[in-house]
């Protein structure tokens, strides 16, 4: 988009560029199927309108992680046949909402929630479909906020609750066990912990199997992470090495289906946010750019101290300098970066930052009584 466009439109807003998205999930498609794999996109990345309707349109299944995320992909166009419902927390109503459309699969991270499951759809006189999420205790050598596979974490059954797990399993008579579900963590850029991922699988799969129980398909979660240093360079993940690994080194058993969720590798780089400088603040050590945007719109840097490229897209200067990014908020964590070079800045500047298509708009928040300006689309 043209700058003379950017200016029609109120800042801090986020830009979505649909291209990008297209070109990515054409990708992503284009080697997964060459393993028949299936991808579900895991909403809580980004659940915006446009952005769930490509991708629907691009015949991707829906992960989800609340009632209101089902019922968001239902109202999208989504195939209950293609959602999967995760997480550790889910209440009786949101389980009613996966029955009640006979989804796909509940992803169970827990014994006592399979009793809930199981009561709930007896009450219905439904047969529930769920995959067990195990631990595999797999490091996903991540940011510790966002890694989910370790025996500490509070996600997933662990593997010493198996035995007693399968010998009730006859009892849950309003239950059907239908796969497997791992998740390691996010923003993984090393295909290590994936290998890692599937040698552990292999084996579960093969410990169930080995007691005659049948699973219909393997789930292996997502986390593929992006390039936030040189996102215009390198905007589509490396697709084909990611499916590749799992192509190498998995070993599903006959017919078993294979599953993969992924959220943020889909949409992060085809959004970014857009704001304006409101003032330049000279300093002893450090020089601040104070944007009208802050942790309200973009929490990733504040939460996780995560990295986005930053770039001024409006100055002619031919001049660079340092300077700590930060935003209008009343915290000292409201920082987008420190020391970033930036082509020298002024009042009125309008900055770029790149890779804020996920964990970006669907974070945001009213703190401060912000208000969320209008998304715009190219």
């Amino acid at each position: 988009m043209e700058l003379n466009n950017l200016t029609q439109h109120k800042t801090p807003f986020y830009l979505y560029d649909l291209g990008i998205l297209e070109s990515t999930l054409i990708d992503a498609k284009k080697h997964s199927s060459k393993y028949n794999y299936h991808i579900h996109y895991a909403l809580k990345a980004n659940t915006n309108d446009k952005i769930l309707s490509l991708i629907q349109t691009n015949g991707l299944g829906a992960d989800c992680v609340s009632g209101n995320e089902v019922k968001k992909a239902l109202k999208m166009g989504f195939s209950p046949k293609e959602i999967a419902f995760a997480g550790v927390g889910k209440t009786d109503e949101e389980i009613n909402i996966g029955l009640d459309n006979d989804i796909f699969t509940f992803n169970c991270e827990s014994v006592q929630e399979i009793e809930v499951i199981n009561e709930l759809a007896q009450a219905k006189n439904k047969i529930a479909r769920i995959a067990l999420r195990l631990n595999p205790n797999v490091d996903a050598k991540t940011h510790h906020y966002i890694t989910t596979g370790l025996e500490e974490n509070k996600f997933g059954i662990n593997t010493w609750e198996l035995e007693n797990l399968i010998e009730r399993l006859p009892s849950f008579t309003h239950i059907k066990l239908t796969g497997l579900h791992f998740h390691i963590g996010s923003q993984i850029t090393s295909m290590t912990p994936f290998k890692n991922l599937c040698i552990r699988v292999n084996e579960l799969n093969q410990w169930f199997a080995d007691r005659n129980v049948v699973i219909e398909h393997l789930n292996l979660g997502g986390g593929l992470g992006i390039d936030y240093q040189n996102p215009t360079e390198n905007p589509i993940p490396d697709f084909e090495l990611f499916f590749g690994v799992f192509n190498q080194f998995l070993e599903p058993l006959r017919n078993q289906e294979i599953h993969f969720e992924l959220g943020r590798s889909l949409v992060a780089n085809c959004g970014s946010l857009i704001s304006k400088v409101l003032y330049i603040k000279n300093g002893i050590k450090t020089n601040f750019a104070i944007l009208d945007a802050g942790m309200t719109e973009l929490i990733r840097p504040a939460l996780y101290q995560a990295y986005h490229n930053i770039e001024n897209i409006s100055s002619q200067s031919t001049e660079k300098e340092y300077y700590d990014v930060v935003g209008p908020i009343c915290e000292s964590s409201d920082c987008f970066g420190k020391k970033i070079e930036l082509k020298q800045t002024q009042r009125g500047d309008f900055i770029k930052i790149h890779s804020a298509g996920a964990y970006g708009e669907v974070m945001t928040s009213a703190y401060n009584l912000r208000e969320q300006n209008e998304v715009v689309y190219i």
